[in-house]
């Protein structure tokens, strides 16, 4: 399956990726800032969605739409 980020490049597992616009956080009062570098992200199958850890928040799901490659 191919997964892309909001520029159109692909996404692999173990990637970087850097977020294009601030997010706030389901069921937190975190919010993760645009430009925030996420590194090591894990392909989960299901497209327009990666898994990733950042220093605030384990287990995160993001969008595709939101990161561009590192």
């Amino acid at each position: 399956m191919d997964v892309r980020d909001s520029n159109g490049n692909e996404l692999q597992d173990g990637d970087s990726v850097t977020l294009i616009k601030d997010l706030k956080v389901k069921g937190t009062s975190e919010t993760i800032k645009r430009g925030t570098l996420v590194k090591n992200i894990c392909l989960n199958g299901r497209e327009g969605e990666v898994e990733c850890n950042t220093k605030q928040v384990k287990g995160l799901v993001l969008k595709t739409e939101f990161v561009k490659k590192a």
